[in-house]
């Protein structure tokens, strides 16, 4: 029995396979690394994490919005947004303005110091991702498209509460 046939009939997956699989593990973990390394740089230079800075530039793109838009505009739930406006908030980088003929209306606004970080901040790190598929043609992006599914189905991702 070959060393491949061994190694399958033990359950081992070939050389070739593991080689591969260790490939994907090393960039999944390349692109997690990616994320951490720009939320410290984010966080080290403006005080902000990534969530705090899409609702900054969904603010500064879209003027001011009630928090339920701005959880849509940031692919977040209506809660998870109340909490990312009170430490906003608590920044002065944003402000909550009630409607004065109901008062259970609010919209969230930038304050001047919220208009300045959205300006300096650099772009969310899912721009260098656009920017780079938009130089593929449209059939690498459905690969990677069904790549990437695969991967998240492989990983049960939608069974968890991530959006």
């Amino acid at each position: 029995m070959s060393k491949n046939n061994q190694s399958a009939s033990h359950g081992l997956a070939p050389e070739g396979t593991r080689d591969q699989v260790r490939e994907i593990t090393y960039q999944i973990q390349r692109l997690m690394q990616a994320g951490e390394l720009y939320t410290k740089r984010l966080n080290k230079t403006h005080q902000v994490s990534v969530p705090q800075l899409n609702c900054i530039l969904a603010l500064y793109e879209h003027g001011p919005l009630p928090p339920s838009q701005i959880a849509k505009h940031i692919m977040v739930r209506s809660s998870t947004v109340t909490g990312i406006i009170d430490r906003l908030e608590q920044k002065n980088l944003v402000c909550r303005l009630r409607d004065s003929s109901d008062r259970r209306v609010i919209t969230i606004q930038l304050t001047e110091r919220g208009k300045e970080v959205a300006g300096n901040a650099p772009p969310p790190i899912q721009h260098k991702v656009v920017d780079g598929l938009k130089r593929l043609p449209q059939n690498r992006i459905e690969k990677i498209v069904k790549s990437l599914r695969e991967i998240t189905r492989l990983l049960d991702v939608q069974d968890m509460d991530v959006r």
